[in-house]
Order: C-alpha cells, then structure tokens, then sequence
C-alpha cells in the first residue's frame, strides 16, 4: 500500500506509512541487489515528499503524548541556560572583539569594543543586559535570518585595516553560501556579492582581495577565486580570478592564512594525503608556490614561525611517523621534494598521537593526545631556538582542552579553553611564563548546578578479540549499580574523529532524571592515536561495531545499568553505527536514535555521482571496482542487512536539504525496517523539512529539537518524566 497523505496535508496517524515497492536491481561483481525503495531518491517527486510528510505525521501522532515531557525539558534547558550573554572578548589589532546573545533572539550578534589601554591584555568585563560604552555591532545575524526559515553563518573575516567584514550566510541548508562585505567605518554593505561559494572567505594583506573557494556537483571544495574588492556581477563577480582548480576527485581544497598574516596558503587534501601552497599575503595577485608536493599516503599541515631570526615552516607530518611528527624547513627551501632536509623538534611516538600546530612569535603551541585525553604543550621560541615541550596540568581525570581564539601574533597571554562532563566549559588565559591559568569566563549554569553531585570514570571494555576499549562515563553519585539505572550510550568511530568527555547543559535533563551517560571510543576514532583509526576503517571497519557492542554489555556487566533500559545514539557516521549494531546486538538495546544516519553506505560509495563518494573511497574502501570491499562492505551496512528478527524501537531523524548524508538513506531503511522486521518496537522517521546535515538553526529551535529527543529518550525506557 502506499501512504495517502499529500506534501500539502498529511493527516495525523498511528498506522505507519508503508512505502510503495518500487523494485531496481542493483548489480555489482556477479552480486544481485533487489533494491525496493531507491526510488524515494528523487526529492523532486511528488510522491516521494508524500512519503516524507507522511512519516511526519505519523512520528506526531504516536509521540503526541510526549508534549507536556518535551515542553519540560525544554523549559530545563531554558532555565539553565543564561540566554543574554556574551563570550569572552579576543583582542586583535585596536578592538577586542566578541559575541553576544539576547533572550528571545535564535542567533548571535558580533561585536567591537575599542582597546583603550594597548598595554592591559585583560578582557574588558562586559555588561550583557546593556550597551557596552562604544560598542559597535559587526552583523546581528537575527536580522540577517529574518524570512528564512533555516539561516547559518559561515565565513565571518575582518581584514587586517579592520574597515572591512566579508561575510558568508547559508538560507537553504545546502552548504552553499553568498558572501559580501560590510564597510565598518560606514555600516554600509557593499555592491560586492558572491554567490555558490564554500563557507570561508579570506583576505588578503591590505584589504584589497579575497580569496574564497566553490564546490562542484557533488559539493566538493575545488576551485579557489582571486576577488578584487569592488568588482561585482551577478554570479562570479566581474574580474574574480581562477587562482587553483584541484581536478583530482579525491581532495578537497581550502584557502587561509598563517597565523603570522605573512602568508596565504592553500590546502588540498584528501583522507591520507595532502599537500600546501603558498603565497606572500602583500602579494595578492602573485603565484602560489609548492611547499611539498602531494605523495600519496603522506599527510602534512604547515604554519610559519621564525625561529632564531629565521622564516621557517613549522610542519606536522606522519612520514615514517604513525603517529605524526614535528618538523620545521626553511621557508627559502620551499619547493621541496620531500622532507629530508627537515629539523625534528618533536619525534613521533607510539603512545602519543600529535594533532595540531599554533604558532606565536614566542611560542609554539602544541595539541596532542595520550591516553585518550586531548592535551596541549609549549614550545618556547628563543633566540637559540627551540626549548622543551612543556605540557599543561588541568587538574581532572577527565578532560577536554583545545587552543582558544587567538587573533594576535605576539600576545603576553595565549587563549584556551577546558572542559569535562562535570566541569563547564571555561575559557582561560594561560600565561606562558608560568603556566598560569587566568580564568577569564565558566559556562553559566543556572538553577543551582552543583558539580560536586556528579562523578565521572573512565572504564574498559574488552573487545571480541581482546581489544581493551576505552568508555567514559558521567552520572549523579547517588545513581545505583544494581542494573536498575536508565543509561545513554553514544558513539562515532570514524574518520579518526575524537568524541571527548565535555560538558553538556542538554545532558542534565538525563542525569538529573537517573541516567548513566556514556561515550564508547571505538576504533575508527582517534582516541588511541592512529592505529586506533587505521583498526576501523576499510576492511576493518567491523571493529567499530563490536567495539560498540562490547561497550554497552560492559555497562551492564558493571552494574550501571540493563539491556531493556539502554539507549544508543549516534549521528552521520555513528548513524552507520547505529544501524549497524541494530542489525548486529538488537537484543542489547532497548532503543536507538540515529540521527541523519549513514545506514545506505553501499549505495552511496558505490556512486561516484553522487556528492561525496570519491573522497570517501580512503575511508571505506572501493567497492565499485574492488570485489572484496564490496563483499565486506556488503556484509555490514544496516540498509542491505536489515532482518526478519525483532529490532529494538528506533528513531531516525534526517533533513531534507542534507548534502552530506541524503535524506534517502534513512527513508529507505525505516522502510525497509517495517516491511522486514519482526516484533512490535516502533519505528520513527522524523524528516526537517527545511534544513541540512546539522539539523534546525537557531538556538531555541536546537533545544526544542534534542528536547524532543530526550523526551523519546526518556520514554523509550520508562524513565521518570
């Protein structure tokens, strides 16, 4: 049968939609696929939005009792929330610059105060509930948003005579964004106008040009624009310049510039190889130069410093280097053939996995990790040279540190930011010299949030085949161990991307509510360095699903909680994870939200048309043109494995705009879910209709969203509302 619901009226229902069968059969080295629902992939069919809306309403109609659960944990988060604030201003040039939030407004509005004292590098203590003596208002993006019902900011450059702003804004959710630029001295907006371009946009020394980059068809970075400020046209403006056109399907591109401002840079990259150019920034129109060319395998990032009165390159690189190495060049050296001419200043490592390079005119800031924390080191810059990595205490077992907004080259304070899961995230003004932590703003929780009724662990789980995988863990400390706790577990494993133990006001309405939270590291992350990544991706991306398995049976084997009281949830590559363990461990679930999920891989990685595909081919192998990935990847996406055996209930949320893990994909496997599986779970799809791969914008919109969530959440497992 076939859902009789219009895009216009869907009419709220409890039965579930039932998609038409619309068989395509899929052939690929001698394997037939009979694929019944491939054609919900046209979104300019009418009956494919019917189908959508459909499902929309029948996720309103059976979650309808959860209004009055959802409107509280809204109000929780509200309440907690202090919704006008205003970050901790940076310093940069002759303003100190900030961002600030009004109650009732979705959207940040950015913001300039003048330095009025060159030498005091304390942030002015602002005044959020009025005026701020001089201020002066850079974008208000409620303005920007107003008639759109999706609106989200990219690129936000100030050129170096801070006259001018060049800002980018996304209105569909598509990842295409129109960029222009603002006159600070005036408030005017000027002629200029680019449209279809990336998110970023970089300026040039002087002012004179920015540099920015589009996307192909399948949404990849490929081509960075040389613009000329004061050119226009109604696409391209009259004049821009085709500066590098990356031809080479498997690399994305990327324009930016050195901390020091001395350079502008251009980075390709694909999953395991990249490559940099680089030009003077006072230079504009001049030609880029190779740093060190592309070889494949062979990743690098690079920034400038000058070191003992020498330009140098400062590069990370895993060249004979699993885990990365620190290196510099001369700058003069450049072109290189590779990097047997290079100076190590940090050696690679078995135990640490360095991941970023910050550079300052005294110091280099290092971010690495070790024992599946984030951490950040120093580097003293001194007329000798280099002195020794110098690592940061934070005082926590649990943890998460990054390098904070730093505009200035040569500042007396360097900005970072910490947090935990019980610890809210607080930005700090580290003092070099001493490694003073100069607490400069805490996250405000409001209501009464005592930290000190909440514990976090970190535990193992052992994996099928021994693998001791790392679980952290945060609840209330009266939360029991006998098994009785409703518990939350949430996970990634891919991309070499870390999921870290921080801080969440959302998270509260769980824990407050009985829950044990926690986050399984598993292999296809970067936790453990880069064997951990290489141990789930391609022909071993299984490991990333029993690891998860193994992380949630850990939990009850503990005591923290049960199989019928257990949630997983994961989003885009964690939602191939969600799908995955659904098919593989349903009885170790009592539910699983998968958000814009990643279940159709096979699909997806086998057609090179579509957005995406080719770039991925590192990550997950080839499956169009080699027979063993096809099988393996075969044997484990969630669409192709759904089975007739009874699921756990499941929630998939998606957006209809998503570029990066189309709508179809979950479409499909819902679909497939209710003409396959056995049992009476629910199956959910909700569909945002007017949104893209992170879902709604705006702020309230966010919490009404993830409070919708929880309450699903919460309800699945009969936890106390």
């Amino acid at each position: 049968m076939t859902a009789s619901a219009t895009p216009d009226s869907p009419a709220p229902t409890t039965t579930a939609p039932i998609a038409e069968r619309r068989p395509v059969t899929r052939t690929h080295h001698g394997d037939v696929f009979v694929d019944d629902y491939e054609w919900l992939r046209d979104k300019d069919d009418p009956a494919t939005l019917a189908y959508l809306e459909a499902e929309n309403a029948h996720t309103d109609a059976a979650t309808a009792h959860l209004e009055p659960l959802r409107q509280q944990i809204f109000d929780e988060i509200k309440s907690r929330t202090l919704e006008t604030d205003l970050s901790v201003p940076t310093r940069h040039g002759s303003w100190w610059y900030y961002a600030r939030t009004v109650e009732g407004q979705q959207y940040a509005v950015r913001c300039r105060c003048a330095v009025t004292d060159p030498d005091d590098w304390t942030p002015p203590v602002l005044d959020a509930d009025s005026a701020i003596d001089g201020e002066q208002v850079l974008l208000d993006s409620n303005v920007e948003a107003e008639g759109h019902e999706f609106f989200s900011l990219g690129a936000f450059s100030v050129s170096d005579d801070e006259n001018f702003l060049a800002w980018s804004v996304d209105t569909e959710g598509d990842e295409r964004y129109t960029i222009r630029v603002k006159d600070l001295r005036t408030g005017d907006v000027l002629p200029d106008e680019i449209t279809g371009a990336s998110g970023g946009a970089t300026w040039s020394a002087g002012g004179t040009h920015l540099f920015y980059t589009t996307v192909d068809d399948a949404w990849r970075p490929f081509r960075v624009w040389r613009h000329a400020l004061g050119s226009t046209a109604d696409t391209h403006p009259s004049g821009d310049v085709l500066v590098h056109e990356e031809t080479d399907e498997r690399y994305f591109i990327g324009v930016g510039r050195t901390h020091s401002e001395k350079y502008l840079v251009i980075g390709m990259s694909s999953k395991i190889t990249s490559e940099y150019r680089v030009l003077e920034a006072d230079d504009p129109e001049g030609d880029f130069r190779v740093v060190i060319p592309r070889r494949d395998g062979v990743e690098y990032s690079l920034e400038h410093a000058v070191i003992g009165g020498d330009d140098v390159f400062v590069v990370l690189h895993n060249e004979d280097a699993l885990n990365f190495e620190l290196v510099t060049v001369p700058v003069d050296a450049a072109p290189m053939a590779d990097l047997s001419g290079c100076t190590v200043v940090v050696p690679g490592s078995d135990t640490t996995r360095l991941e970023d390079i910050d550079v300052f005119a005294r110091h280099i800031v290092l971010s690495y990790r070790r024992d599946a924390l984030s951490r950040i080191g120093l580097l003293p810059i001194t007329d000798a040279g280099l002195g020794d990595l110098e690592e940061i205490d934070f005082g926590e077992e649990l943890f998460t540190s990054g390098v904070g907004a730093n505009a200035e080259w040569d500042p007396p304070l360097i900005r970072v930011g910490v947090g935990s899961f019980i610890t809210p995230s607080s930005v700090y003004d580290l003092d070099p010299a001493t490694h003073e932590l100069i607490l400069r703003k805490q996250a405000p929780v409001l209501g009464g949030y005592d930290p000190d009724e909440y514990e976090q662990h970190r535990s193992w789980a052992v994996a099928d085949d021994g693998t001791r995988v790392p679980v952290s863990i945060v609840c209330r400390k009266d939360t029991p161990r006998d098994g009785t706790a409703p518990a939350l577990i949430y996970g990634y494993g891919s991309y070499e991307a870390s999921m870290d133990p921080g801080f969440s006001v959302m998270r509260l309405s769980l824990l407050d509510r009985g829950f044990v939270y926690a986050i399984a590291h598993v292999r296809g992350g970067g936790e453990l360095g880069r064997h951990w990544y290489d141990d789930g991706k391609q022909l071993h991306k299984k490991n990333t699903f029993t690891d998860f398995v193994a992380a949630a049976r850990h939990l009850v084997d503990d005591g923290w909680t049960s199989a019928d009281r257990l949630i997983a949830e994961g989003g885009s590559a964690g939602g191939l994870l969600m799908g995955a363990v659904a098919n593989l461990a349903p009885d170790a679930f009592a539910g699983i939200v998968a958000a814009v999920p990643f279940v159709d891989a096979l699909t997806t990685i086998l057609d090179p048309s579509l957005p995406l595909t080719v770039i991925e081919w590192d990550e997950w192998g080839n499956p169009l043109h080699d027979p063993e990935v096809y099988a393996y990847m075969k044997s484990y996406t969630p669409y192709e494995n759904v089975g007739a055996h009874d699921y756990p209930a499941i929630l998939a949320v998606t957006s209809l705009n998503d570029t990066r893990v189309m709508y179809v994909e979950p479409a499909k496997w819902v679909a497939r879910l209710r003409a396959t599986a056995t049992g009476d779970a629910p199956v959910l799809l909700k569909t945002e209709m007017h949104a893209g791969h992170g879902g709604v914008s705006g702020r309230y919109a966010s919490w009404k969203e993830r409070a919708w969530e929880l309450a699903w959440i919460v309800d699945t497992v009969g936890a106390k509302g």
